[in-house]
């Protein structure tokens, strides 16, 4: 009772955090509407986010009024007719039936639950009922885990100290959880446990294992790698389980956490405790010590469940130079997800509705290329939507399905957090082995947001274009790619609170040392955990880079300068971008 009252104080707390983030905020809308945008002063601290940064990301740098070099520099964001016809209203009535569905399906639209299917439904009803589009809805094969009883860990020494560790569903209260994906297994008979030197993030730690791995139950630390590397290597050297323990550099990382291996994982996995970890450590550096485990874990023996993408089709445009724009609609288990990704998704579905509306105005030209738009499915479970179509494209023959078609992605997962940052995907983030012809096209993406952004007098931050939703597979693979976000669990800095309040005005630029999205990934993401504000900026942006691009002359220079390949196989055979980061927002090393 006490946990779940703590639990309950935290809930509360968190809501309480999102609500006043919105109001600060949102209290400012209808002043910037009736006052005209803010005059820009000069300069301007622009921070990159320093949320998600990794090594490659630069520091804050002067850009009041940056020049944008690009093609992009010519034409004034305001002649732009899409987003002007973007009704902010029609976008909320597309979050409010979001939230309906979650509210009708236990709060949620996960994957294999009613929510997530009726959220498909609504998709496609809305388009057949309001565009021309050709809808398409594909199907892929999800693997489903939930175990099967409560599974049993212990450890012995000499067959003598024997020690059974306490499993619960409350990871408080538990020493160990199983991996998600770990698979099934019940040792007959205790089985040795070797310790991997190091980190076991490279060949020479498991070649160095002593004695050797095959056959044996692995003991690994927490860190560097991911944890998916680490399995791989066990399964490569033939380990018999794998055991992951949590490193202790913090306070925060004794407990067990729970991880996600992936859907390709075949080895039985947990998740242990920094005390157990080093308990087991310990003993095994004694050379008189035998150290055996024995481990039961039941995973159902389910049949994978078909999760599906959409994707509407103009009728006009040529196939073979496609515009995809694409957003996930799955949430996570733990609540409706509004934000994440409700927003991407409802500004997609709003996008493509006006624009079918403007085709039907003779006024309006029509576009040269095709334009695609996409609802991925099972996004929170490792980008498994997006990587199916990516893998199945890659492999397509037929002329308007072919990988080598879509000429760029547009990306949009959560656009309305209610301490926003305008965050535009910065091209030099990207990994170095995304292929070096998509880049450039990336750089103009970039700037076409940015221009944007500038030209109507708001504030913007570049954010990592590090793979962590679904244009991942598609920059690997050699796509030109961007987008927006307004970021997630990571706290705004007071140097970016400060350059959002000089644009914005006092008080308008959020709250600092505070997460982008307080309620991300929990049951607090709802209606109410949206920034309107932001949000009508964010599908407003959106919108415009689809008619710019759409009415450019030469779409395929402006993105790939350079020249592309005609087929993919220049692209990385090897996909650096790690796919399963985004799962539940759970750490991935």
């Amino acid at each position: 009772m006490e946990n779940s009252m703590n639990e309950f104080r935290i809930l509360k707390l968190t809501f309480a955090i999102a609500v006043t983030t919105l109001v600060k905020v949102n209290q400012g809308f209808d002043d910037i509407q009736s006052n005209g945008p803010q005059t820009t002063p000069s300069p301007t601290i622009r921070p990159t986010n320093p949320g998600t940064t990794n090594t490659n990301t630069p520091g804050p740098t002067t850009t009041a009024n940056t020049a944008i070099t690009s093609m992009t520099s010519n034409r004034p964001t305001n002649d732009a007719i899409l987003p002007q016809e973007i009704d902010i209203q029609n976008v909320m009535g597309h979050l409010n039936a979001l939230q309906k569905i979650a509210d009708s399906g236990n709060g949620t639209r996960a994957v294999d639950t009613t929510g997530f299917n009726q959220t498909l439904d609504y998709i496609v009803d809305t388009l057949q009922k309001k565009t021309n589009f050709r809808i398409t809805r594909s199907y892929f094969p999800v693997r489903r885990f939930e175990l099967d009883g409560d599974p049993v860990f212990s450890s012995s020494i000499n067959n003598i100290y024997m020690t059974t560790y306490n499993y619960s569903s409350n990871i408080a209260e538990s020493d160990y959880t199983v991996a998600r994906y770990s698979t099934s297994v019940n040792f007959q008979d205790p089985v040795e446990l070797v310790v991997i030197p190091n980190l076991g993030c490279d060949s020479v730690d498991w070649d160095n294992a002593k004695p050797s791995v095959d056959g044996k139950v692995v003991l690994v630390e927490r860190g560097v790698c991911g944890f998916t590397d680490k399995a791989e290597f066990a399964m490569k050297y033939n380990a018999t389980a794998i055991l992951i323990y949590n490193h202790g550099n913090t306070e925060n990382d004794v407990k067990p956490i729970t991880i996600n291996l992936g859907q390709r994982n075949q080895i039985p996995a947990l998740f242990l405790s920094n005390t157990i970890g080093e308990q087991l450590l310990a003993a095994s550096q004694d050379p008189m010590n035998n150290i055996t485990v024995n481990i039961s874990i039941a995973i159902r023996n389910e049949s994978p469940a078909p999760v599906g993408n959409i994707c509407a089709d103009t009728p006009e445009g040529d196939p073979t130079q496609t515009i995809l724009l694409g957003s996930h609609s799955d949430s996570v288990s733990a609540g409706p997800g509004i934000n994440d990704n409700g927003s991407g998704s409802a500004a997609n579905l709003e996008i493509a509705l006006v624009l079918a509306k403007l085709y039907n105005n003779t006024m309006y030209k029509k576009y040269n290329y095709r334009v695609r738009f996409c609802w991925w499915g099972a996004e929170e479970l490792g980008l498994l939507g997006s990587q199916d179509h990516a893998s199945k494209a890659k492999n397509a023959t037929i002329p308007g399905e072919r990988l080598t078609d879509y000429l760029v992605n547009l990306n949009y997962d959560m656009l309305a957090s209610p301490n926003f940052i305008f965050g535009i995907y910065d091209d030099k983030t990207a990994n170095n082995d995304t292929p070096a012809y998509a880049l450039p096209g990336c750089k103009n993406i970039n700037e076409l947001f940015s221009h944007w952004f500038t030209d109507q007098q708001l504030p913007w931050t570049e954010t990592p274009l590090n793979g962590r939703s679904d244009y991942g597979p598609f920059l690997a693979e050699g796509i030109v790619s961007g987008g927006l976000f307004s970021g997630a669990e990571s706290r705004k800095s007071v140097v970016e609170r400060n350059y959002y309040d000089q644009i914005l005005g006092t008080g308008l630029g959020g709250l600092y040392d505070t997460p982008y999205d307080s309620c991300y990934h929990k049951a607090c993401d709802s209606i109410h955990n949206i920034n309107v504000f932001a949000y009508a900026r964010m599908v407003q942006a959106a919108a415009y880079a689809l008619e710019y691009l759409g009415t450019h002359q030469n779409l395929t220079g402006y993105l790939y300068p350079a020249g592309r390949p005609t087929r993919s196989d220049d692209a990385t055979s090897r996909q650096d971008y790690d796919s399963i980061n985004e799962y539940f927002g759970l750490p991935y090393f």
